[in-house]
């Protein structure tokens, strides 16, 4: 079935090819395809173009579709071309023509942006709930380990005193910041599409700001143009958003395969996230981070195949904004999967209490030995001198010991400041709204 299909059938090799993956990729859709659907109809009754009888008809069958999508048991069809068609034929089966009405006043081209936006607006909601559960572990290791100092390091030499403390709570607060970039996409995405038809509007007199409050948008896309030119944009944006949050656990990744390793042995992974090696018998492999370094990277090259895909196109529709779903769909159940899983390994991590015990980290406080000379009165930069005289000639004492007070240093973690800076991100996205809008469509 093909909603566009009149008295002339498609070469299976061009159906084969113009469909792709597009089946596959709708099942991510089919429930908010369904919701979308439902908030039409009710606005088409409204305009006379439909019923109350057949309203009601058309909802309670509707209702069990969205629940069978819910529940794993919607799919799509052999020959059937895509989410839309299927849930148009399930319902023409089972109605007659009244199933065939719902489509007034509509085009696939907003059908699937509606799709997209309830879709992309449900798995951020999920994405933030996994962020803040890493958020968590980050700050709770962060105050368990906040008296362990460590190396700090530039151009990976030995740097300075930092502490576990530090190092764990620098995550949890890069994840707030990635946060409020992600907020920022999802007020992108959470705006209405529906009733931009193919683009162009309708003669039909819609109403959709009816539309926009069933499904608790904060607002409607309003310049029907502008709604079909936000296909691909949002997209974009989000892909970005979450790459983002990629980019913090790479880093995190990275530190960890490092400091994991023996010429470091600054922490020790649990023997059930290493792997060993087939002709090696000592060998305890870093593999899942390894792997979270990578697929993590990978996350971060999605917004620029969006771009590739997207950037030389007029306004209007093309059907190369169908190839964007396989790249983008997947990205949210790929990130959900890294934060479960990053979680569990910082829960599990050991940390070296002792890594200042070895004498090579002794010229790491040769800073804290000159603030002491500054702050008895000597000049900063003869006390610089002498501390480095003394280093060059073999006389440097180190006194193990820091005592910084500032925020964000060492003996003062901010960790209350940042769990209330992350609290205030996660207030300003709202869900409620939209959890409230949909109970009360599908109830």
């Amino acid at each position: 079935m093909k909603l566009w299909e009149k008295s002339v059938q498609v070469d299976k090799d061009i159906e084969r090819y113009t469909i792709g993956r597009d089946r596959e990729m709708d099942l991510y859709l089919a429930p908010y395809d369904v919701l979308g659907s439902m908030a039409h109809i009710i606005m088409l009754e409204s305009i006379g173009l439909l019923t109350r009888d057949e309203l009601d008809i058309l909802l309670r069958e509707m209702k069990q579709i969205y629940r069978d999508a819910l529940e794993g048991r919607f799919v799509i069809e052999e020959g059937i071309e895509d989410v839309h068609s299927q849930v148009e034929l399930i319902l023409t089966r089972r109605l007659g023509d009244i199933g065939k009405k719902i489509h007034s006043g509509r085009s696939r081209n907003d059908q699937v942006l509606i799709d997209l936006k309830l879709y992309m607006r449900h798995e951020i909601e999920a994405i933030v709930k996994a962020v803040r559960q890493l958020f968590d572990m980050l700050q709770t290791q962060s105050e368990r380990y906040r008296n362990v100092l460590m190396p700090g390091y530039t151009h990976l030499q030995v740097a300075m005193p930092s502490s576990f403390g530090l190092w764990f709570g620098a995550y949890a607060e890069s994840l707030v910041d990635d946060l409020q970039v992600l907020q920022g996409a999802y007020r992108v995405v959470n705006r209405n599409p529906l009733g931009s038809a193919a683009g162009y509007g309708s003669s039909f007199p819609l109403r959709r700001q009816m539309t926009t409050d069933l499904l608790g948008f904060d607002s409607m896309a309003y310049n029907v143009v502008y709604a079909q030119m936000g296909r691909g944009k949002t997209e974009r944006i989000v892909a970005q958003a979450l790459g983002g949050i990629a980019g913090t656990i790479a880093k995190l990744a990275f530190d960890a395969c490092m400091f994991s390793s023996q010429n470091f042995g600054f922490i020790k992974l649990h023997d059930a996230f290493t792997t060993g090696s087939s002709i090696m018998p000592h060998k305890k492999n870093p593999d899942v981070f390894e792997l979270t370094r990578a697929k993590c990277n990978k996350l971060q090259g999605v917004p620029e195949q969006i771009m590739m895909i997207t950037n030389n196109l007029p306004s209007g529709y093309f059907r190369d904004l169908q190839i964007i779903k396989e790249v983008f769909l997947p990205t949210f159940d790929e990130l959900k999967d890294i934060l479960r899983m990053v979680t569990l390994m910082m829960e599990h991590i050991t940390v070296n209490e002792h890594i200042l015990d070895d004498p090579r980290y002794d010229l790491m406080f040769s800073v804290e030995e000159v603030n002491r000379l500054a702050s008895e009165g000597m000049p900063f930069r003869d006390a610089y001198k002498k501390v480095g005289l003394d280093i060059e000639a073999g006389r440097f004492t180190p006194v193990k010991e820091v005592h910084h007070t500032h925020e964000g240093s060492i003996g003062n973690l901010c960790t209350a400041e940042i769990r209330a800076l992350m609290d205030r991100v996660l207030e300003g996205f709202n869900f409620q709204k939209a959890h409230d809008a949909i109970a009360a469509l599908v109830g």
